[in-house]
């Protein structure tokens, strides 16, 4: 990247949780989705990791009573993740750097519930609502492998006679990573980690669709390298997750 007048790059600094060592990635979804998009834009920027239990006094100066994720641009301080997303769309925009919004709505809320069920099942300490709250987990991983199985308008050939086939996209949007699947993607990959670790519960193997989306971005740098381990995740959902009272 030329770094001569104009076409220098914003100075970026994404502070992000720190892990239990307070040095390394932590859990948070929320910072990995906004890592993720800094990298797939292209742009250089710093990435400071914030011990919560430490946070240093330059810090809390910084952005006082703020949790990561934040970040500075040009030494400005933006806090409000749907708000940091939709102004690094409208800053980091072409021709220099490539647009993530995803084309398709639908894409935006793929997958949008996911969480939420998850939360329920994983804090859910009654046996007898276990099998239920599981279900309600299954029926949204479901909607969302549907989705990712379901061939988008690009993809469909109005010429052809043959019957529609299914999607084999890489993504929610396509085959290259969006907005959407920063969002996403994070939360998704907890879900994994963390019900199998605490209710041994496996995303089904007949939800291709889900796997296919995994297996993508697991071969993925802007992913891997922006997310936590599991054990870091495994450790942050210790306390949340609850035993099942016989």
């Amino acid at each position: 990247m030329s770094t001569n007048g104009q076409d220098r790059d914003p100075d970026i600094e994404l502070f992000v949780k720190a892990g239990s060592d307070g040095e390394s990635i932590g859990n948070c979804p929320f910072s990995q989705r906004l890592f993720m998009i800094l990298w797939l834009k292209g742009v250089v920027f710093n990435v400071t990791t914030v011990d919560l239990k430490r946070k240093p006094a330059d810090l809390h100066n910084l952005a006082p009573g703020t949790h990561p994720p934040f970040l500075t641009f040009n030494g400005e301080v933006k806090t409000d993740i749907n708000k940091i997303e939709e102004f690094l769309e409208e800053m980091l925009c072409p021709p220099k750097y490539p647009r993530l919004a995803a084309k398709q709505r639908e894409s935006n809320t793929a997958g949008n519930d996911i969480f939420a069920k998850f939360s329920a099942y994983i804090k859910n300490t009654k046996l007898e609502a276990n099998a239920v709250l599981e279900k309600g987990l299954t029926r949204a991983l479901k909607k969302l492998d549907d989705y990712l199985n379901s061939p988008l308008p690009d993809e469909i050939d109005a010429d052809s006679m043959e019957e529609e086939k299914g999607s084999n996209r890489h993504f929610l949007d396509g085959n290259e990573l969006t907005l959407a699947d920063c969002n996403l993607l994070p939360k998704l990959h907890i879900v994994k980690v963390v019900a199998k670790k605490y209710r041994n519960y496996d995303i089904p193997s007949e939800m291709t669709g889900v796997w296919r989306y995994l297996k993508n971005a697991y071969a993925r740098d802007e992913f891997t390298n922006t997310c936590a381990a599991d054990s870091e995740i495994e450790t942050a959902y210790k306390d949340v997750a609850r035993r099942l009272a016989k």
